[in-house]
């Protein structure tokens, strides 16, 4: 954890808040704190007053000196569970930023140290060894299991895996947008081959987790304009003990992502993920492939901006361009590919010779992780 934390600091200071306030109490499970304990360290971390109401018992009130605190106005809370009380927090001026975290964190850790045959140690954002047992391709049902129950995983709930590539370390990558966007039940990732692979269980429906991740992602690129390159692939949801399922299939979407189309999801593949499944030497035989290969980079860049726009304007625009200089560089590809781009055939040839090229320029697929 130690290590994720200083990594983090260098590509998100929010998101290594979150896991250090996950981290922290963390720890006070790991210890068996006192539901006492557990307020006073909570209103020592959030440096306000936090309480606990609990069902027959009296309420707990601390202050962030440790003292015990008397009347003060709730700026928020959240349930412990069903009829087991809550935990809340005193701010003057209103919540911070950070304040729902802590409250969901301290209602957890109260959850689990409630009943005393769950009184385990609870998992951290960067339990590598469980995450790739979950992931092995050989391991038993029965490990996997225990590996998904040791990881706070709930076996009856969907999990999607992430497959993440970054510029700099994709663990903290992964990390950071996880923790900037919708809170999840649990998130777990461990660097598997070079790529960041993350077990996601959301709150909600597992369907929110890409329009989150892309908000997330948005939301990073406008307050970090020089953040490092970070692509993402995300598997479909799938039962605990299938979460392998879901991981290749992040992997196998993560070689369609690009800087300018970031995070894919598997399931808006649809049938271009067959042309994943195909191994990149075959791909760069391809004639058409090759083909492009051989022409200049200007002009292959020409062909892409012209088949991801449909417009030579627009194309022109993308590329900073004049026109009539992109009309001459697809001029140049017609005649030495023999296509005519006015025709729906030979854009639609072109369009696919570029994404077979791409992937086959891409990280090779993976056989065993």
């Amino acid at each position: 954890m130690k290590g994720l934390l200083l990594r983090l600091s260098a590509v998100d200071a929010d998101a290594e808040a979150a896991v250090r306030v996950i981290a922290y109490f963390d720890a006070l499970v790991e210890r068996g704190a006192t539901p006492v304990e557990l307020v006073r360290a909570t209103a020592a971390l959030a440096e306000c007053p936090a309480g606990m109401d609990r069902t027959g018992t009296e309420p707990l009130v601390f202050r962030p000196d440790g003292s015990s605190a008397g009347e003060v106005v709730v700026t928020g809370s959240v349930e412990i569970g069903p009829d087991a009380g809550r935990v809340w927090l005193a701010r003057d001026g209103g919540a911070g930023p950070l304040d729902d975290l802590v409250l969901e964190r301290l209602a957890i850790s109260a959850r689990l140290l409630a009943v005393p045959q769950r009184r385990t140690p609870a998992p951290d954002l960067a339990d590598p060894g469980l995450v790739e047992l979950v992931l092995a391709e050989r391991e038993a049902p029965e490990d996997r299991a225990r590996a998904l129950r040791l990881l706070g995983l709930d076996t009856e709930v969907p999990v999607r895996a992430l497959a993440v590539a970054a510029d700099g370390d994709p663990g903290a990558a992964a990390v950071a947008l996880v923790t900037r966007g919708r809170p999840v039940r649990a998130a777990r990732v461990a660097v598997i081959g070079g790529r960041a692979a993350m077990l996601l269980q959301p709150h909600e429906s597992a369907a929110t987790v890409v329009a989150d991740l892309r908000v997330a992602f948005e939301a990073r690129a406008r307050e970090r304009a020089t953040a490092p390159a970070v692509r993402v692939g995300v598997g479909r949801p799938v039962p605990g003990l299938e979460a392998r399922t879901s991981w290749m299939q992040a992997k196998l979407a993560l070689r369609f992502a690009t800087a300018d189309d970031a995070i894919i999801d598997h399931a808006e593949l649809g049938s271009l993920a067959l042309l994943g499944e195909l191994p990149p030497e075959q791909l760069r035989a391809q004639p058409d492939v090759a083909a492009l290969d051989a022409l200049p980079a200007t002009d292959v860049a020409a062909l892409e901006a012209f088949c991801r726009t449909g417009s030579l304007r627009k194309a022109a625009a993308l590329l900073h361009l004049h026109h009539s200089s992109v009309a001459d560089r697809l001029a140049r590809v017609e005649h030495e590919l023999g296509w005519r781009l006015d025709e729906p055939g030979d854009r639609f040839r072109a369009r696919f010779a570029l994404l077979a090229r791409r992937l086959a320029s891409g990280p090779v697929r993976g056989t065993r992780a």
